[in-house]
């Protein structure tokens, strides 16, 4: 049995704390963060299409599940 896809909107994004926005102000080299790039932009909407349903989705099954126990 294969696990479920997890999706999220922000999957061209680094994931920031406190600590990383505080350290941030030092970084000289203006390199400090890394992104999740694409090989083309093609699989780059690709990604972005399906992340966007896949949220859809989940959404829908999330109101169907609510409205089911009413």
């Amino acid at each position: 049995m294969s696990k479920a896809k997890k999706y999220k909107t922000g999957f061209l994004y680094t994931k920031h704390s406190a600590m990383i926005g505080a350290g941030s102000i030092f970084n000289i080299s203006g390199n400090y963060f890394d992104f999740n790039y694409s090989k083309t932009l093609q699989e780059a909407d690709n990604k972005a299409i399906e992340n966007d349903w896949g949220m859809i989705g989940e959404d829908l099954k999330k109101a169907i599940k609510s409205f089911s126990k009413q």
